[in-house]
């Protein structure tokens, strides 16, 4: 599986309306065969801080990277942001979530 996490800082005029703006590239994602999840989360330390975690099949990640949705995202994702996101972005044996072992829920 291929794991990302990446973080973009909005500018502050378009924080509020990020999701909104990023709806049609993230409904498109996680169309797409092999893509296991597409998230998004909001810093609490940073109100422009947005982070997403994505994963994919190993064989899907260049076909996201080819797609029209995503060539879009990198046309107009960009007007919304300070700075080039920062990404971590590995291949992992992993197959999905496993509970946490540091803590048990009944």
């Amino acid at each position: 599986m291929i794991f990302i996490v990446a973080k973009f800082e909005t500018k502050p005029e378009w924080t509020d309306r990020w999701l909104e703006h990023v709806r049609p590239f993230t409904e498109a994602t996680r169309a797409e065969p092999g893509n296991r999840w597409f998230d998004w989360s909001r810093s609490v330390d940073d109100p422009n801080v947005w982070v997403l975690v994505e994963a994919f099949d190993d064989d899907a990640a260049e076909a996201h990277v080819t797609s029209e949705h995503f060539r879009a995202a990198q046309r107009d994702l960009p007007q919304a942001l300070v700075r080039t996101p920062a990404v971590i972005s590995e291949q992992i044996s992993a197959e999905g979530w496993a509970e946490l072992g540091e803590m048990k829920v009944d």
